[in-house]
């Protein structure tokens, strides 16, 4: 069963150059999407913080696999008594989810793998989670099969492909209400986010990719031959 892992880093002071350039000449991401071990692997960066994305085929794999190059750039977080490098973010809000390996697959090219950011005001955290969970698991409309939100802390990191691909999610929904509003404009996410301090803009904004590969792209007789099995 494919899973998405999201998870953030951020670089100690001084250490992103040399932490980004050990991530790419490392390949470590590279190759577990060779092997077929992920289906897809990025990396992007936002003022000093690394974000990983990646789609795990069979087993687990923890973040300093994709990337341990960058560990040694990277500071510790508190709040353990073992010291990590890496905070898993929560999955907030995604259209669609992994059915199975040929259900994920990517049916068309995908010209471009995006990550992008934005900030909550922190007093709004819940009612972000609330109506976007409740969008998700009511279908209340549909939306890009492959995106994907992300919170830690009052941070939104979320995943995206272009171009976009939408059809209906195969998993059932997992609430019957019917409370997502009509107009999803009464739900009022204007409210809900802080303003960009350098222009006010408000909500998501494209950030910097590291790397970004899919195993369609490296070994597109594999994807055929699980296409094939379907």
């Amino acid at each position: 069963m494919i899973q998405r892992w999201i998870y953030r880093g951020v670089w100690s002071k001084g250490q992103q150059e040399a932490g980004i350039q050990a991530l790419q000449e490392s390949e470590q991401a590279l190759r577990l999407v060779e092997q077929g071990e992920l289906m897809t692997a990025a990396a992007f960066i936002w003022r000093n913080s690394l974000f990983l994305y990646y789609e795990t085929m069979e087993r687990e794999i923890a973040p300093d696999e994709v990337a341990g190059a960058a560990m040694p750039f990277l500071t510790d977080w508190p709040g353990q008594a073992e010291p990590r490098k890496w905070i898993r973010m929560i999955d907030v809000f995604h259209f669609n989810e992994p059915a199975s390996k040929e259900h994920w697959l990517r049916k068309q090219p995908v010209e471009k793998r995006a990550g992008r950011v934005a900030q909550l005001k922190p007093e709004m955290m819940s009612s972000y989670i609330y109506y976007h969970y409740q969008l998700q698991e009511e279908r209340a409309f549909p939306g890009e099969k492959y995106e994907i939100i992300a919170m830690h802390e009052n941070l939104l990191f979320g995943y995206q492909e272009f171009p976009k691909v939408m059809e209906p999610p195969v998993v059932p929904g997992r609430l019957s209400t019917k409370g997502t509003p009509e107009n999803w404009a009464d739900s009022r996410m204007d409210l809900h986010f802080q303003p960009w301090e350098d222009d006010g803009y408000l909500y998501f904004k494209q950030i910097e990719p590291v790397f970004a590969y899919y195993i369609g792209d490296l070994n597109p007789s594999l994807v055929q031959h699980k296409e094939n099995e379907s």
